[in-house]
C-alpha cells in the first residue's frame, strides 16, 4: 500500500531528478510534475489524511449546493457553494484566521466541484489543501 509519505518520497526524488535531465530549464514552463508542493497542495482522496487533519483543527468545507447539504453533511463542515467560491474566500480567510498553512479539506458528492475549490484556494496562496472527493469517502478506510 503507497502511504503519502511514499509518494511524496518519490515525487521529490522526482523533481530533484529533473533539472539534470533538461538542456535549458528556462526553455520550457513547469509542467505539472514540476509543481513546488505549495501550488499542488496536500495529496487527495485519503481520507485518513483528512479526517486526521479535521481532528487536529483543519477547516472542513464542503462546496455542494445548499440543498445537498441540508439534506447530509459532515460535522463541523462550512458550506460555500464551488459557484461562489471565488466570490467568498474572505469566509475561508475567517475560517483559517488568515494563515494560509492552515490545512483544508474540501468535498463535494464526488470530487470534481471540490477539486475546482481547490484550485481556487491554491492559486489564492492557501498550501495545505487536499480534496477529500465525494462527501460518501469520509467514510471509507
Amino acid at each position: 500500500m503507497r502511504t503519502p509519505a511514499f509518494s511524496a518520497a518519490v515525487l521529490v526524488s522526482l523533481l530533484a531528478a529533473l533539472p539534470a535531465c533538461s538542456k535549458d530549464e528556462s526553455a520550457a514552463p513547469p509542467g505539472p510534475s514540476q509543481q513546488p508542493a505549495a501550488q499542488t497542495g496536500l495529496p487527495d482522496r485519503d481520507p485518513a489524511l483528512a479526517r486526521k487533519l479535521v481532528s487536529e483543527g483543519g477547516v472542513l468545507i464542503d462546496v455542494r449546493t445548499p440543498d445537498e447539504y441540508a439534506e447530509r453533511h459532515l460535522d463541523n463542515a462550512t458550506n460555500i457553494p464551488v459557484g461562489e467560491f471565488e466570490t467568498r474566500l474572505s469566509e475561508v480567510e475567517k475560517l483559517t484566521g488568515g494563515d494560509k498553512t492552515k490545512p483544508i479539506v474540501v468535498h463535494c458528492a464526488a470530487g470534481p466541484r471540490a477539486a475546482r475549490a481547490k484550485k481556487i484556494l491554491l492559486e489564492a496562496g492557501y498550501t495545505q489543501v487536499t480534496n477529500l472527493g465525494g462527501i460518501n469517502d469520509w467514510d471509507t478506510k
